[in-house]
């Protein structure tokens, strides 16, 4: 059976606090869903000073979130426990980041989490930090295990850009997944250099974009959320951002009013490649911090 696209309809119909699931994940066959019956586990966690009325990071601040999460994530009481689950000495890690311009990943993060997977005991030189490149870096080349990071953000192409679509870099021709609204990015998880190697995956939502035309940052579409969702299943991190999106949009328009295009890869990521899970009601999210305003 041919798994089901996604409308604008759904978009529009699912305005609640489950809009990427509702009428969508219940009209589906239960067989075409990838997730079993046991939730995969989300963090989101937020501090109200991890930015200053100018948005300057409190890097201190973004390394104790990032340690707390994972711990939870992991059900550790300590983080190095928790990195060490994740990470073994024997491995070569590839920590792919995102540089765009507009929206990078800050080095306060990239350095964190080098450093933890260094306390974990892998060596330095078996560590490299790379968005642009990785199919030419030898650290990528020979990598056991992947971590996986960018900022959230609305994206011309395929809707929103976040955790499945970091991994274009690993495909020599980027616009091979443009079609369709990107899709099946999901595809991209499946080739042999990252396939079954990504141990964890951080959404950045310090100052995530709900709104964008082209290529271009808007400052008006940017806002202070400060936060981290983390989890091992890039679907359900993805999907989890995408509804604080959408609730967002909700509360700057006044109205349900869907991204264009539809960023459709993420539910496919689920129906279609069976990578992860999409479906709210299979997500357990666990919520860390400072909870105003958190949409979600």
């Amino acid at each position: 059976m041919k798994p089901k696209g996604i409308t604008r309809r759904d978009f529009l119909r699912d305005g609640t606090s489950a809009t990427l699931a509702g009428a969508f994940f219940l009209s589906l066959p239960n067989k075409l869903s990838a997730q079993s019956e046991k939730a995969t586990r989300v963090v989101l966690i937020r501090a109200r000073d991890l930015l200053d009325d100018q948005n300057n990071l409190n890097g201190a601040i973004l390394s104790r979130m990032l340690d707390e999460s994972v711990a939870t994530l992991l059900g550790e009481k300590e983080p190095l426990p928790a990195w060490k689950r994740l990470i073994k000495p024997s491995d070569t890690v590839g920590i792919k980041t995102n540089g765009f311009r507009g929206l990078p990943v800050p080095s306060e993060l990239e350095q964190a989490i080098k450093s933890r997977v260094i306390a974990a005991g892998v060596k330095e030189e078996n560590i490299s930090i790379r968005d642009a490149g990785v199919l030419e870096d030898p650290v990528f080349q020979k990598s056991t295990a992947l971590i996986n990071t960018r900022p959230m953000r609305a994206h011309s192409l395929s809707g929103v850009g976040s955790c499945i679509k970091n991994y274009i870099r690993f495909i020599p021709n980027r616009s091979s997944m443009h079609p369709d609204g990107c899709a099946d990015l999901a595809s991209i998880w499946k080739l042999p250099v990252v396939q079954g190697k990504t141990r964890l995956n951080i959404l950045v939502m310090l100052t995530p974009l709900f709104n964008t035309s082209g290529m271009r940052v808007s400052p008006e579409y940017l806002w202070a959320y400060k936060g981290l969702l983390v989890g091992t299943d890039p679907v359900a991190v993805d999907a989890t951002g995408l509804r604080v999106i959408q609730a967002k949009r909700r509360e700057f328009f006044g109205e349900d009013r869907p991204l264009e295009p539809l960023p459709k890869h993420i539910q496919l990521a689920d129906t279609r490649h069976g990578i992860g899970t999409a479906d709210p009601e299979k997500i357990e999210l666990i919520k860390l911090g400072w909870q105003e305003n958190a949409l979600i």
